[in-house]
């Protein structure tokens, strides 16, 4: 007997059987206990997730021959025709190679034609959305109107094509693409049945890549079992998917949290020795960052029992930080392709996590503010190499990398000297700019504070204001850790109520801290523009100073 595979052989053949689909399985199944049918069903989701296999499990509850049923019995000879393929009044279309209006008359014509075996004729359509306008519009009036024995059962991956007159005439069910939870269930249920040996890590591993698709996942586990010559190693599987061990992405974490470059490429070598998908790496490492920040700011949130080391990094890691090295990972995933080759764009991914860290002072040597005097120290270290008016001198902006935070340590900015206690006035209300940072509030928590305006007090609660573009942001947790670290600094209990308010913007920290770099700015750039030595650079090379490149002192 030849050899069948296992996303045939272990296609569903009852409701009962279908994984992750309880919401379509629950309405269908409602529909035919009580005889409350429609005439057209839509199915869409993505490939692989059971469309056509609930067509055909519903094409078999209408006729089977015990009775018309959400459970047909799978014996007759019309359950079994079904299941093979072969039943006469089961029309099952290829859209995609049938698009034309001819193709679409041809079936219009034959529905008014009663069923030969069974009690309802079903018109299985997949990839409807291929069918062409005019196809479209044969269609529609017996769709809306067909025969009472005539059920139509449409199934796409694009909903989006569709006319809006196709998707009114019929009830829509989205099938979800399923969770890595479920693909691997279902792998480990074939797996005992079919009595193979294999390792856990190997079923997450096709779980993961078979990316919502239990078809796609079923397909792996084919070609893992023939890889593996008859048993599944999480080895093997890593070896043909090009995927790494998530200690591995962990690696790479722990050398940027410790700002160590030379460490950083030598676990990029680590990793390209085992000639992975870099694309998947940095999926990998997407996924580990998102759960890094559930652990930093979702309070109870419970790791896995996997995740000790992810618990030690999320202390290590500012939130800020882990937030960029998310972006990053994802955009440098999508720009692979633009690389020269698939590691040069994924070590330049990791690189620029090591460069574009969250800028603190001292970050970046800047041009100093206007001078008292008549000299300025210009940004201008050399004159152009080539006189004359088309020289130009464009100064380098430097930058000296942060250090990398201490382990279990705030970020570096929350490890200041200790701050005086903040003078009340006779309401009782404290500078709110300098509450901020004695409070210690960083990341998301500053965020939501530095564009809020402190307005008053009632008891022992705080009102704050914030614009209504803003007013999202005040939302738990994150207001309850405000409180939280608001007490701590003042020593008593403290509540807060955001208020919205349009003019509250112009009196926010965010809003004065911005004034006060603009004035900064402006005093930085006409310092230098007025620069004796600048001015002579202009009038006698052809100099020019580079816009953007004049960065005020930030004083200490």
């Amino acid at each position: 007997m030849s050899y069948q595979v296992l996303a045939r052989k272990w296609r569903p053949r009852k409701f009962a059987e279908l994984v992750g689909q309880e919401h379509v399985v629950r309405a269908l199944t409602n529909a035919l206990d009580t005889g409350r049918m429609h005439h057209a069903y839509l199915f869409t989701g993505t490939r692989g997730v059971g469309k056509t296999t609930i067509a055909r499990i519903f094409a078999k509850s209408l006729n089977c021959e015990r009775g018309e049923s959400a459970d047909p019995c799978g014996e007759c000879s019309v359950c079994t025709a079904v299941d093979a393929g072969r039943f006469v009044d089961l029309l099952e279309i290829d859209a995609a190679s049938n698009t034309g209006v001819d193709d679409v008359r041809e079936v219009i014509e034959n529905a008014q034609y009663a069923p030969s075996r069974g009690r309802f004729k079903v018109y299985l359509v997949d990839e409807v959305h291929m069918l062409s306008k005019p196809a479209f519009n044969a269609l529609l009036k017996t769709l809306e109107e067909p025969p009472p024995h005539v059920k139509f059962l449409l199934a796409t991956t694009d909903p989006q094509k569709l006319p809006v007159t196709v998707l009114s005439r019929c009830l829509k069910f989205n099938l979800k693409r399923l969770l890595p939870e479920q693909i691997a269930g279902q792998m480990r249920h074939i797996l005992g049945a079919e009595n193979i040996a294999y390792e856990d890590a190997a079923i997450e591993e096709l779980a993961r890549g078979a990316d919502g698709s239990m078809r796609d996942g079923l397909s792996l586990l084919d070609q893992a079992i023939a890889y593996g010559g008859g048993e599944l190693k999480a080895e093997d599987v890593r070896a043909m998917l090009g995927s790494v061990e998530r200690g591995q992405v962990l690696g790479v974490l722990e050398a940027l949290a410790d700002g160590d470059g030379a460490r950083l490429l030598a676990e990029c070598e680590r990793i390209a020795s085992f000639s992975p998908d870099f694309g998947g790496v940095l999926d990998d490492l997407a996924a580990v960052l998102h759960r890094i920040q559930l652990i930093q700011l979702v309070p109870g949130y419970r790791p896995d029992d996997g995740d000790a080391e992810l618990a030690v990094l999320a202390e290590r890691l500012a939130p800020e930080d882990v937030q960029l090295y998310y972006q990053i990972a994802t955009t440098g995933r999508r720009d692979l392709a633009l690389a020269p080759d698939a590691r040069t764009g994924f070590e330049m991914a990791l690189l620029r996590m090591l460069a574009f860290r969250p800028a603190g002072e001292g970050d970046t040597v800047r041009a100093p503010p206007r001078p008292a005097g008549p000299r300025a120290t210009p940004p201008v270290a050399t004159p152009p190499r080539t006189a004359g008016p088309a020289s130009r001198a464009e100064p380098p902006v430097a930058t000296a990398p942060r250090p990398a935070p201490a382990p279990h340590a705030e970020p570096p900015a929350a490890a200041a000297a200790p701050v005086a206690p903040i003078a009340r006035g006779n309401d009782g209300l404290f500078d709110w700019a300098a509450m901020i940072e004695q409070a210690g509030l960083r990341g998301p928590l500053g965020q939501l504070a530095q564009n809020s305006a402190l307005r008053g007090r009632e008891g022992n609660t705080l009102i704050l204001a914030l614009q209504p573009a803003h007013m999202h942001l005040a939302v738990e947790p994150m207001v309850g850790q405000m409180a939280d670290r608001i007490a701590e600094a003042l020593g008593e209990p403290v509540r807060l109520r955001f208020v919205s308010d349009q003019e509250s913007g112009a009196h926010t920290p965010a809003a004065r801290a911005a004034t006060a770099r603009q004035a900064a700015q402006t005093d930085a750039e006409q310092a230098i523009e007025d620069d004796p030595l600048v001015q002579a650079l202009k009038r006698d090379f052809g100099a020019r100073v580079v816009p953007g490149s004049i960065k005020p002192v930030e004083h200490q």
